[in-house]
């Protein structure tokens, strides 16, 4: 059962990629908040806005976007604002984890995943602090890939380290506005893109034994740490890295 954040209720929070994996159970979970959620995505989310309005009597406002067009991810975050209030919450949660050999990785490939991985959440983050209300917290998804120098995937990990001192910074140069930044690190969540792409039995139980908790990472796990940043019981955090891995790697 998820804890009742009384702040989040009436509030406007912005997500990217929320109406798939990760990002449809963090909407999920801000609706049941009684959260204004807003979130982007590539793909048509009409059928997930439907059901999250009949599960909770409170719509979600989609705004189609690919979030490597800066213009229009701006665009959509001013519309959020617009439409629900100054933002609460921002939730930078798209990402693309894609598979490569390091040695093969093109220019055009390096600058297409840092465009999704780490230059995106930048922007989103320039245009949530204006349009975000004083108390205002950015969450910023990461990864333990580039904490344990995971292979294949240099250019993720790349940018989650990025992402890290991106956060720390911006921690410091905004905190006079009252905004916190933190991010959240998640070990390997077993989405349905994971279950599709990349998890097989082998690689699913190594990993898992790599774990201090036997059991799989799913989704939902994730949404109680994100309302805890997001909601005024984390009010002094800021610039910090909320490691959510069920004890893969260790912290402190």
């Amino acid at each position: 059962m998820i804890a009742t954040f009384h702040d989040l209720a009436g509030a406007s929070v912005f997500i990217t990629g929320g109406g798939n994996g990760i990002g449809a159970a963090l909407t999920d979970g801000f609706l049941a908040q009684g959260a204004k959620v807003a979130f982007v995505g590539r793909s048509d989310a009409t059928a997930f806005v439907d059901e999250m309005e009949a599960k909770h009597g409170n719509r979600p406002l989609f705004l189609q976007c690919d979030i490597t067009d800066t213009t229009a991810l701006q665009a959509a975050i001013a519309t959020a604002a617009d439409q629900h209030g100054p933002l609460k919450a921002l939730v930078n949660n798209a990402a693309n984890d894609a598979r490569h050999d390091a040695s093969q990785i093109t220019p055009q490939q390096w600058d297409d995943l840092q465009a999704v991985n780490l230059k995106a959440y930048f922007f989103a983050c320039q245009k949530a602090a204006e349009v975000m209300r004083p108390q205002g917290a950015i969450i910023n998804f990461t990864s333990i890939s580039y904490m344990f120098g995971a292979p294949d995937m240099i250019a993720y990990t790349t940018a989650n380290a990025g992402i890290m001192g991106m956060t720390r910074s911006l921690a410091r140069e905004w905190g006079k506005r009252g905004i916190r930044f933190n991010a959240i690190a998640p070990g390997w969540v077993f989405t349905e893109k994971q279950e599709n792409l990349w998890a097989t039995p082998e690689s699913k139980a190594a990993f898992l034994a790599r774990q201090c908790l036997p059991q799989p990472i799913m989704p939902d796990d994730m949404v109680g740490p994100v309302l805890f940043l997001a909601s005024q019981a984390s009010a002094m955090m800021t610039g910090q890295t909320m490691v959510v891995d069920a004890g893969v790697v260790g912290t402190g």
